[in-house]
């Protein structure tokens, strides 16, 4: 009798329409090396979120001077997003292992001033040694900004007359790390992930997924290009991003803008899915490279429409004040130079009315690939989010029936966000169909169901042309 009921009741069934999940934009992924031996962290070859400028230096450490950067680029990183953007989260990999990536100090005597001695900040703390004294009983190591400080302790056995110490110890080297480290891959030995793979572990471990690809101070490489690409085109096997590289502007790479088309040949960057710049940028003392600010401004912009990457990052305002070369002569970019960039699917910052912004609205794809999807930044970024945002949203449905009510429950919810969007301005104009030459009885009795979310994101007003003309009717008014 457990079914027995006598009475009035109600009861509620789920709905039939799915709310969208939105999925993330402009969320950067930066792997490079970071200062990781002056932390208690053993954070090499490991993804970490960061939300704040706190949690990145407490997790990898952080050296503020643009010396430092070019050792470790991921300090870099770390102030553009946190400091001058205010844009979060950031996922980080450093590679910089003070195990592998370092090399032996022989002893010397270092002076002591005011009961302090000052090592360089390459050095790894548990790796000092001091002729005759011990750690933690006669002196004391801690890590400012640019060294390793050694400090005697008041009731230890270091005589306060004493006017150097013999210190000896290993000091990380981050010129030892390579682009295979960059690119990294899978150990069968250890089982463990390297690298650039780790973009991979980092919607099982966070529930998002990057979609801005940077390697300061690497990607200008081609080995590490490709692979940054590859990774970009299928992240998951399932999810679309952008790799952001730049054009190497040291003695080795370009040292004029009508240089950088046969560069781009050569290291051979045509994909859709990479975003190409030019020159590197500076804010007072410090140099970063282009392409870290630009992730940083398509992550600002994308949150101003909503988390939805409808909008070009070109010609909004970057935080620098010169474009440089690697050797820090400085870049003088005219309209005419900077359009020839583009041009040739190359972007890069220009100074005009409004101060320096970014400009070009090209990926690296074209001019040879002129299919609108795939060469305007926007326009590509919108068709990568909104399959993210289908594939979130529906992943909870797959194995349910098959029924007529189980694929118009799906169309009505992508036709509901699709009206939303339109709305928004976020699209001109959409529609999701069942097309019947895609399912066809074979397809849907293997369970495949094929929908097209067919869509129209707004292309951004590249050239707006005013037209001037005389008009001669006019001259009466000289009587009038």
């Amino acid at each position: 009798m457990a079914d027995f009921f006598h009475g009035a009741r109600t009861q509620e069934n789920p709905t039939s329409v799915s709310t969208p999940v939105v999925a993330a934009s402009g969320i950067t992924f930066a792997i490079g090396t970071a200062p990781v031996h002056t932390t208690d962290s053993n954070n090499v070859n490991r993804v970490i979120r960061a939300g704040s400028y706190s949690e990145a230096v407490s997790a990898l450490g952080y050296m503020d001077s643009t010396d430092g950067w070019k050792n470790y680029e991921l300090c870099e990183v770390i102030f553009n997003h946190f400091r001058l953007y205010q844009t979060a989260p950031v996922f980080f990999v450093n590679v910089l292992d003070p195990a592998v990536h370092k090399e032996a100090i022989a002893s010397k005597a270092y002076p002591i001033i005011n009961n302090r001695a000052t090592l360089p900040f390459e050095a790894i703390k548990k790796s000092v040694t001091v002729q005759s004294y011990e750690a933690g009983t006669d002196y004391a190591l801690f890590y400012t900004d640019t060294a390793l400080i050694l400090e005697i302790i008041d009731d230890g056995s270091i005589p306060a007359s004493t006017t150097e110490l013999t210190i000896g110890y290993n000091a990380v080297k981050p010129s030892m790390v390579t682009k295979a480290d960059i690119i990294g891959g899978f150990n069968l030995s250890t089982k463990k992930t390297t690298g650039l793979e780790l973009i991979d572990t980092v919607l099982p471990a966070f529930g998002t997924v990057p979609d801005l690809i940077i390697a300061p101070g690497f990607s200008h490489d081609p080995e590490v290009a490709a692979v940054m690409s590859a990774k970009a085109d299928g992240i998951n096997g399932l999810f679309k991003a952008k790799a952001l590289i730049d054009i190497d502007v040291s003695a080795n790479g370009i040292k004029h803008y009508s240089e950088s088309v046969a560069w781009k040949k050569k290291q051979n960057i045509f994909d859709s899915s990479q975003i190409l710049f030019c020159f590197k940028c500076g804010l007072g003392d410090r140099v970063f490279h282009m392409s870290t600010q630009a992730a940083a401004l398509m992550a600002v912009v994308d949150t101003r429409n909503g988390g939805i990457p409808s909008e070009s990052p070109s010609n909004k305002s970057l935080q620098i004040d010169r474009l440089l070369l690697d050797n820090g002569t400085e870049v003088l970019l005219d309209i005419q130079a900077a359009n020839f960039l583009n041009a040739n699917g190359i972007v890069t910052a220009l100074n005009f009315s409004n101060g320096f912004t970014l400009w070009g609205n090209y990926t690296a794809c074209y001019p040879g690939n002129t299919d609108v999807k795939d060469y305007f930044i926007s326009v590509s970024r919108m068709f990568a989010w909104r399959g993210r945002t289908a594939i979130f949203t529906f992943w909870s449905r797959v194995d349910e029936r098959m029924t007529n009510r189980f694929a118009t429950s799906i169309i009505d919810s992508l036709n509901i966000h699709t009206n939303g969007l339109v709305a928004e301005g976020h699209l001109l104009g959409g529609r999701i169909e069942l097309p019947a030459e895609l399912n066809n009885d074979l397809s849907l009795a293997s369970g495949k169901i094929t929908l097209k979310i067919i869509q129209t994101p707004p292309t951004p007003a590249q050239e707006i042309l005013f037209l001037l003309e005389f008009d001669m009717s006019y001259l009466s008014t000289i009587f009038g």
